[in-house]
């Protein structure tokens, strides 16, 4: 199981950063040293400025898509109400554009049931 990373890991990172230069620039951890601190600091700003980019292509990708959605939706709606009104609700054509022939609907009740008196 790895261990979580904290949200403000940005944050915490620039802090260390300043404050091993306020320290000693020269100090090092075996390989470890400020400017791979930096260049990674660097590296995750702009990740995380990719990824607001590619979020706000996505939103208006998804809004240009529900646009069409709704459009074709409209269209559809109107050729299968011209096809019903053109060759009648319980024709073949209307099955075959998508709707349900009159014939091939249950029956509606026309009276609630009766409540039962206790």
């Amino acid at each position: 199981m790895s261990k979580k990373i904290p949200t403000d890991i940005l944050d915490q990172a620039i802090a260390v950063q300043d404050a091993w230069g306020q320290i000693d620039e020269e100090l090092t951890f075996g390989t470890l040293n400020i400017s791979a601190l930096t260049m990674d600091i660097n590296g995750l700003r702009s990740a995380e400025l990719s990824l607001v980019s590619l979020e706000n292509q996505m939103t208006e990708m998804r809004d240009k898509r529900d646009a069409l959605e709704e459009a074709i939706w409209d269209k559809v709606k109107r050729v299968r109400g011209g096809v019903k009104a053109y060759f009648g609700d319980d024709s073949t054509q209307y099955n075959i554009i998508g709707g349900t022939r009159l014939s091939d609907r249950k029956p509606m009740r026309k009276s609630p049931l009766p409540v039962e008196q206790p």
